[in-house]
């Protein structure tokens, strides 16, 4: 190895508090040194994948295997285990497939058509206060309320429960974050017994009771399987698109130029909500394990290997994406990895974009000019996913 190299390894060494506040440079010098990456994040040995053609290579090639993110050996958090082994996130085809067909009908475009003005007439009524008392805390008063109300919706849950949906999904999301604690995890492993507990109860109602939504629909699939997939859309529901509609307005907002662009121009909305996705990804990393010995270049990842796709990093290589660290609202062709590729691509991914542009929208039409209230912005404690814990904005 050269030296260069030995200096480029050496400058890895960075805290997690400096990654949390921008963790593109740091994607940068990994993917400087080889696209395919072995070392050790966070105590987590394996290959890190930063390049955009080798991310996508290993998304689609079913020899990369999803897995669950504890460790197959351990005898603790059974309760969490249990519920992520039952998760279509979790599992490979066959099984995928079968649980994916049953649930996917519901997330069509012609499926969820009947939601939009729907989702449309929430994003208004949340923001009409904003004129008088000339602030947004956009995730407390905005994006959260927003997606708990339409996941609510869809699955057949009770929207009063959304304060305690919330609270779940923030817990949940720190169990499967490589930053986790073992307190994070008991935590988890507690709350999750909860929330089985909740479904199972709602769950019986419907078998007495069926109504149009996705537990009614889900009925007679295992209650194992259908807990574990309201769990994971609860989850999927509120913490990725939370994240993708407090993050579109972060970029939009810290970038004025292309802010007042997409006013004079609102035809660009689409493509606004693809760049706001590729530039800081709700999604930040999946992983997935070798089934088999796979040569990828010069890099030959053997059977048992834990791989890391690092999606974030894959949306800025500078080999696929012009300028990427730039954001710019017009860019085309945009195929970013926000939603994955291959099998698992992202069910929710036409429901997503959708509630992300019907908020952007709402948001152009119905605020003021608007700035930070503070002078930083914090990122919550997490690499996996790309989550701020709070947006305040003032009118100037």
């Amino acid at each position: 190895m050269s030296l260069s190299n030995d200096r480029k390894i050496h400058s890895l060494r960075i805290s997690t508090e400096d990654l949390i506040k921008n963790v593109y440079p740091f994607y940068d010098d990994i993917r400087s040194i080889n696209p395919i990456y072995k070392g050790s994040f966070f105590n987590y040995p394996g290959w890190y994948v930063t390049g955009y053609e080798e991310a996508s290579f290993m998304l689609k090639d079913v020899r990369f295997q999803t897995r669950l993110p504890l460790p197959e050996t351990t005898r603790k958090y059974q309760n969490l285990k249990k519920v992520l082994n039952e998760m279509m996130l979790y599992k490979n085809p066959p099984d995928h497939h079968r649980l994916r067909k049953l649930v996917s009908e519901r997330f069509t475009s012609r499926a969820l058509e009947a939601l939009y003005p729907y989702i449309e007439e929430q994003a208004y009524e949340l923001l009409k206060h904003v004129t008088n008392q000339k602030k947004l805390n956009v995730i407390s008063e905005f994006a959260f309320p927003l997606a708990s109300t339409v996941i609510a919706k869809l699955l057949g849950v009770p929207e009063e429960d959304k304060e305690q949906f919330r609270e779940w999904a923030l817990t949940l999301i720190q169990t499967i974050d490589l930053t986790r604690s073992e307190e994070e995890l008991v935590t988890g492993d507690k709350n999750i017994v909860e929330m089985v507990s909740y479904f199972r109860k709602l769950i019986r109602k419907r078998k007495q009771d069926p109504k149009n939504d996705i537990i009614s629909l889900l009925l007679d699939e295992s209650e194992e399987e259908l807990v574990s997939t309201c769990v994971l859309l609860l989850i999927a529901g509120h913490e990725t698109t939370v994240n993708l509609i407090a993050n579109s307005i972060y970029c939009l907002v810290t970038n004025p130029n292309q802010l007042h662009q997409l006013s004079e121009n609102p035809s660009l909305i689409e493509a606004a909500i693809e760049e706001c996705l590729r530039c800081e990804s709700p999604t930040q990393l999946t992983a997935r394990v070798a089934s088999e010995k796979v040569k990828i270049g010069s890099s030959v990842i053997n059977k048992g290997d834990q791989v890391y796709v690092i999606i974030g990093a894959a949306n800025r290589d500078p080999r696929r994406f012009r300028d990427p660290h730039v954001f710019d609202v017009s860019r085309k062709p945009n195929s970013h990895l926000s939603f994955g590729t291959g099998v698992h691509f992202c069910l929710g991914s036409t429901l997503a974009r959708v509630e992300a542009k019907l908020a952007i929208q709402a948001f152009l039409k119905n605020t003021p000019a608007l700035e930070f209230d503070v002078a930083t912005v914090d990122w919550r404690h997490l690499v996996g996913f790309r989550a701020l814990k709070e947006l305040p904005l003032v009118v100037k």
